[in-house]
C-alpha cells in the first residue's frame, strides 16, 4: 500500500502552496518516518473551493450510490488492515493489537453509515388545528471542515467522513500533524472506492489554528466537527460563532471507574485493564480517576497492580507488546509529573511510577493507590497509562466525588446491584455510562459528552443527523 505525503485537494495530490513539509516521527525511536505536505492557509481555502463546487452533484445523488461509496471503503480498509495497523503504530506508537482494533473499528463506521445513509428518513403529519401537513426534510447541511486528533488517526476520521458523505455533505478533514499519514492513506482508499473529485479533502498542517479558522470564516461552510481537548474546543467555538456555523465537539474526559463491594472484582479488573490502557491510556474515554469502595479497595488495588505492572512494553511493532510509547516527549513529561506531584501528596506507588532509561517515549503503566481526594492528578486529563484510586464509603459519597469536574463524557460502574448500578447510571453527569462494562465506543451507539466533554452526538443515527438540516414545508392537500 502505497501512502501518499501530499496534500488531497480536488481529487489531485499536490504539495502545499508554500512547498513547507512536516516531519513525522516514530514515538518509538523519536526518529522522523517521512514528511508530508504542509497546509497553508491559500490551502485550506482550496479545499472549501473544491469541496464547494463538489456538493450539489453529491448531495443529489442517490442515497445508495453513496451508501456504495462507503461500503467499497470498508471493504478497502478490511483488505488493507495489516498494512493500516502497522502505520498506526509507526506514527502513533500504540501496539501493534491496539493498532488493529481500530483499524477494525474504524472501518465499522464506514458499513455503518453506508446502511444508514438509505434510511436518512424524514416526516409528515397533520398539523394539530387540521389547517395543514407538516413535512420535514432531512437535507444535507453542506461543506462540512473535520478535525480530528492524533490518538486514534483512522477511527476519528471515519466517525466524521461516514456520516458526512452519507448524509450528502462534503467534507475537509484537518487531521493531527503528529498522525497525518493515516489520514492521507484513508482518502486514498476513499478516492479508490469512488469517492467524486472534491466530496473528500486533506489538509495536514501544523498551522492548525489559523487554517482551520481560515475556512470557518468562508460562508460556504455549514458544519464545524472537532474531536480534541476542551481547550481547543472552546477557541474553536468562537471562531465558529463568527459566521455561525454549525458544531459538533467531542472534547476531553475526566472518566470516574467505580467499584463497589459486591463488584465481581475479576470482571472489574478486566474492565479496568481496558477503560484505562487502551491506546496507553491516550484516550478521552480512557478510566481517569478510580474510586474503589473501602472494603475492596486493597485487594481491587493489588489486582490492577499485578496485572499492569506485568503488561510488556516496547515499540508496538514488536510481537507481544502490550504497552508503546506515548505520542511524544511532551507527554511523558506531563505524566511524568502529574505522578511525582500525587505521590509528594502522600499516595503510594504499587507499580510503575518512574521513567524508563531507554529511547523513544515510555512510561511505564503505573498504580497508585492511597490518593486524596484533592490531588491535583484527579482534576485534569492524565493522557498516559497512570491510575490513581481513592478509597470511598458511601454511594452518596462517590457520586459527589465522579461528578466534582468539569467533564463528563464517560463514566465506568462496577456493582452485583442493578437497581444501584441504573441509579448511579441516572445520577453520573456523563454522556455515557459503561455498567460492568470497560468498552463502551461502539458505531451504533451516540458517542458524545455533557458539560465541558461536548456537543452534539457521533455514532448512531444521531450522528448521521448531525450533517443535516431539518427544512419545514406547511402544505395542504
Amino acid at each position: 500500500m502505497k501512502i501518499p505525503e501530499e496534500l488531497f485537494i480536488g481529487g489531485a495530490w499536490r504539495p502545499s502552496a508554500d512547498g513547507s513539509r512536516i516531519t513525522v516521527t516514530d514515538p518509538a525511536t523519536a526518529e522522523p518516518i517521512t514528511t508530508v505536505a504542509n497546509g497553508t492557509l491559500q490551502d485550506g481555502l482550496s479545499a472549501v473551493d473544491a469541496a464547494a463546487e463538489a456538493l450539489p452533484a453529491w448531495a443529489a445523488t442517490a442515497p445508495r450510490e453513496r451508501a456504495d461509496v462507503l461500503q467499497r471503503a470498508f471493504t478497502l480498509m478490511h483488505e488493507r488492515s495489516g498494512e493500516l495497523a502497522e502505520l498506526i503504530v509507526r506514527e502513533n506508537g500504540k501496539a501493534l493489537a491496539d493498532a488493529r482494533g481500530e483499524v477494525t473499528y474504524a472501518a465499522e463506521f464506514f458499513r455503518w453509515y453506508a446502511e444508514e445513509t438509505v434510511r436518512l428518513a424524514g416526516t409528515v403529519q397533520t398539523a394539530p388545528g387540521g389547517a395543514n401537513r407538516i413535512l420535514v426534510l432531512r437535507q444535507p447541511i453542506g461543506v462540512s471542515v473535520l478535525v480530528t486528533p492524533w490518538n486514534f488517526p483512522a477511527a476519528m476520521a471515519t466517525r466524521k467522513i461516514g456520516p458526512a458523505l452519507g448524509a450528502g455533505c462534503t467534507v475537509i478533514l484537518k487531521p493531527a500533524s503528529e498522525t497525518p499519514l493515516t489520514a492521507l492513506a484513508i482518502a486514498a482508499i476513499l478516492e479508490e472506492a469512488g469517492a467524486p473529485a472534491g466530496t473528500v479533502n486533506v489538509v495536514p498542517s501544523t498551522r492548525s489554528g489559523r487554517v482551520v479558522a481560515a475556512m470557518l470564516g468562508d460562508p460556504r461552510v455549514r458544519k464545524l466537527s472537532f474531536t480534541g481537548s476542551t481547550e481547543v474546543g472552546r477557541k474553536l467555538l468562537g471562531a465558529a460563532a463568527e459566521s455561525v456555523v454549525s458544531t459538533s465537539m467531542e472534547l476531553g474526559g475526566n472518566a470516574p471507574f467505580l467499584v463497589f463491594d459486591d463488584a465481581d472484582l475479576d470482571a472489574a479488573v478486566d474492565g479496568a485493564l481496558i477503560a484505562k490502557m487502551r491506546n496507553g491510556g491516550q484516550a478521552c474515554t480512557a478510566a481517569n480517576r478510580f474510586f474503589a469502595q473501602r472494603g475492596v479497595a486493597a485487594e481491587f488495588a493489588r489486582r490492577l497492580a499485578d496485572r499492569m505492572g506485568a503488561l510488556r512494553v516496547g515499540p508496538g511493532t514488536e510481537a507481544g507488546v502490550e504497552l508503546g510509547p506515548l505520542v511524544n516527549a511532551a507527554a511523558v513529561a506531563k505524566v511524568s509529573e502529574l505522578v511525582d506531584t500525587t505521590v509528594g501528596a502522600g499516595a503510594k506507588v504499587l507499580t510503575g511510577g518512574e521513567r524508563p532509561d531507554r529511547t523513544g517515549f515510555y512510561y511505564p503503566a503505573t498504580v497508585l493507590a492511597d490518593v486524596p481526594p484533592e490531588a491535583p492528578v484527579l482534576a485534569e486529563e492524565i493522557f498516559g497509562p497512570v491510575a490513581p484510586i481513592v478509597t470511598f464509603d458511601t454511594e452518596e459519597e462517590v457520586v459527589r466525588l465522579a461528578n466534582d469536574t468539569e467533564h463528563g463524557l464517560v463514566s465506568y460502574v462496577y456493582t452485583g446491584d442493578l437497581a444501584r448500578g441504573l441509579r448511579l447510571a441516572e445520577a453520573l453527569e456523563s454522556g455515557m455510562v459503561g455498567l460492568n462494562r470497560g468498552l463502551v465506543s461502539e458505531p451504533a451507539a451516540p458517542f458524545g459528552g455533557v458539560k465541558q466533554s461536548g456537543l452534539g452526538r457521533e455514532g448512531g443515527h444521531e450522528g448521521l443527523l448531525e450533517y443535516t438540516e431539518s427544512k419545514y414545508v406547511a402544505l395542504t392537500w
